[in-house]
């Protein structure tokens, strides 16, 4: 490249071995974009379907040990776990598995607990949390 800068202005194209045709080199800039947002797609693929793999063995994992390690390591990446215990129950984020009857009039519509836990992916809900939702009516 250094003898291209010393190109006379008389010199035909291509005498200088250092001239690359500016579309070559467009070409290629435009073939390594293409792989590079290849790669991205399949990694971002193998990153969601390694999210969907712990998923799966959270839900199946008995020890708390291991779940609170496969939870850590899923919020290491960025994936957040939903527990709305006490949290007004919203059916746009939560799906309700059952209610529980209170005498508390100031709990009626909150979640009591999380039967299920759910799972956020920074803006992406990855698995609503099913919840069990207080309703007024006495005691339980």
């Amino acid at each position: 490249m250094a003898t291209w800068f010393n190109r006379q202005d008389g010199d035909p194209p291509g005498t200088n071995p250092d001239d690359v045709p500016t579309g070559e080199i467009a070409a290629h800039l435009i073939a390594a974009a293409d792989t590079g947002q290849r790669d991205m797609r399949r990694l971002r693929d193998d990153r969601a379907a390694l999210i969907q793999l712990c998923l799966y063995a959270l839900d199946r994992a008995r020890s708390e040990g291991v779940i609170a390690r496969i939870e850590e390591g899923l919020a290491g990446v960025g994936v957040t776990a939903l527990r709305p215990d006490g949290q007004p129950f919203d059916p746009a984020r939560h799906e309700a598995g059952g209610t529980v009857s209170t005498s508390d009039d100031s709990l009626a519509g909150r979640v009591a607990e999380t039967e299920v836990v759910g799972f956020r992916d920074g803006d992406t809900l990855l698995r609503a949390p099913v919840v069990t939702v207080y309703t007024a009516g006495g005691t339980t």
